[in-house]
């Protein structure tokens, strides 16, 4: 071959490589129902264009015209959404295991817990969660491998929770070890004597707390309001003037300020310290429990939280996720092997796996009767808060509390399809459910810019769905394919054991 034509030849070779380059980074696809939360009233056939990880056009014309140099995508009639949001994660707790598991891995099981952490962000894009908020830095390490991690969600967190000395949930740890494990706490001068001497009034602070999340990257504040409950009650909290300097802080800084509280006390507490987001449902009523229906106080608060728009999070799969261990039916739940080690689900079918059942029911009675009282009890609650709150249209923000307690009954990403199927139980119409887990969390946690529509500027983060979520929930379950920053990924390839 002489000189000209092993130019020639170099110059064709480089060519199809810079096309074949381009193809991988222009994504066309076409022949799909685009479903995007701004224009509920406008879903049609479309085609969308992706380059190098960002939408850069959105066509809602069924005949549009492929772009040069694309590779071709075609929905074959199915629905694409935006990823959906998670807003309430804590990745570093490990479902079904004690609190220390977490901190210590290796002392319980490691190779299944090492098998479990590979597999966790995963899990979550399996069920088309594209974008996660943890609300409580507790391992930082954990949150460091999971965006290491080759395939994963984007992560946002709030840094280290703001809790409220020897207080929830610091008061479930050993008096020796609660202030590591949570040294962003708010100092109380009235326990100064159950302080250790070396952490100080001035570095513990409202204002000197958020701005250490702040400085971490953190885009949310997390507090508490928890008198406590079964063994752990009358624990200290805050009052009025401290939730005040916190909202302060949090405003000055740009954070959004959320409010752990699932009582009628907890959210009258938080409304009244005008939070950003009230993290839970309203499950525990106190003596209004006695009045029938949804005792008025009640609904006037909810008013309250309609009017000014508050960040909602019913979380209804915490109480379910409790009742998962007298529910026989919920570890044979066919998406449990999709996200979790079979080791771990072995694991939890065994006696030694329902260590915690024994600490909810600690007399052993019938699980009939277990059942009765979650579904009599906080479940009627809840329910009947959110149904009150669908009507009204409040600002829902979609959050599971994954996992909400050393319980297997919130695995991840599924426990998110889970909470779906409660809201809708309990009132939400599917257009609700659908704005909560995509623009409402964006919009609340100031994220619109990059996630939560389908319009051009948007990062790629997409599901392709089989069945439309605006005609049923199970559609959340009917997933096709996944887009994370433009990269493709077919669901089964997510899966812990795929095909």
């Amino acid at each position: 071959m002489n000189l000209s034509a092993t130019v020639l030849a170099l110059l064709c070779t480089a060519a199809a490589l810079a096309a074949a380059a381009d193809e991988a980074n222009r994504i066309w696809i076409t022949d799909v129902t685009i479903i995007s939360p701004e224009s509920l009233d406008h879903v049609g056939k479309g085609s969308v264009l992706i380059e190098n990880g960002r939408i850069v056009r959105v066509e809602r014309n069924a005949l549009a015209k492929k772009p040069a140099g694309a590779k071709v995508v075609s929905g074959n009639g199915q629905f694409l959404i935006p990823g959906l949001i998670d807003s309430h994660v804590h990745l570093a707790s490990v479902p079904g295991t004690q609190f220390e598991v977490s901190l210590d891995p290796a002392e319980a099981k490691p190779a299944m817990i090492a098998d479990y952490f590979k597999q966790l962000p995963r899990s979550y894009l399996y069920f088309g969660y594209t974008t996660l908020v943890d609300l409580a830095v507790v391992v930082q390490g954990v949150l460091d491998g999971f965006r290491q991690a080759p395939l994963h969600p984007d992560l946002y967190d709030c840094g280290e929770s703001l809790p409220f000395a020897n207080g929830y949930p610091m008061s479930f740890a050993p008096s020796p070890m609660r202030f590591k494990l949570f040294p962003n706490f708010i100092y109380d001068p009235k326990q100064a004597a159950a302080i250790p001497a070396e952490y100080k009034a001035e570095d513990h602070t409202p204002a000197a707390d958020v701005a250490r999340d702040k400085n971490s990257g953190a885009i949310c504040v997390k507090t508490y309001f928890e008198r406590g409950f079964g063994a752990d009650r009358n624990l200290p909290v805050m009052g009025p003037e401290v939730l005040a300097d916190i909202r302060k802080a949090a405003t000055q800084a740009g954070l959004v300020l959320m409010m752990h509280a699932n009582s009628f006390e907890a959210q009258k507490f938080a409304v009244n310290g005008d939070v950003d987001v009230v993290a839970h449902g309203m499950w525990n009523w106190g003596d209004l429990d006695k009045q029938s229906g949804l005792p008025p106080d009640i609904a006037t608060l909810l008013d309250r939280i309609v009017a000014k728009k508050i960040g909602y999070q019913p979380t209804i799969q915490v109480m379910q996720g409790l009742r998962a261990y007298f529910d026989p039916e919920y570890l044979k739940i066919k998406g449990i092997s999709k996200v979790i080690p079979a080791e771990m689900l072995n694991w939890f079918n065994s006696p030694e796996g329902k260590w915690f059942k024994k600490e909810l029911a600690a007399d052993n009675p019938p699980d009939a009767a277990m059942l009765r009282g979650f579904d009599q009890g906080p479940l009627r609650r809840v329910r009947q808060v959110v149904g009150y709150l669908a009507a009204k249209d409040a600002n829902f923000v979609f959050g599971t509390d994954t996992p909400s307690a050393p319980t297997y009954g919130n695995l991840p990403g599924l426990n998110g399809y889970l909470e779906m199927q409660q809201l809708e139980r309990a009132g939400l119409s599917l257009a609700q459910i659908f704005r909560a887990a995509t623009i409402n969390n964006a919009r609340m946690f100031k994220l619109d810019s990059q996630v939560g529509t389908i319009e051009a500027g948007k990062v790629a983060n997409l599901v392709l769905l089989k069945d439309s979520p605006l005609k049923s929930v199970d559609a959340y379950d009917s997933i096709v394919t996944v887009w994370v920053h433009g990269q493709q990924l077919s669901r089964e390839s997510l899966a812990m054991n795929p095909m």
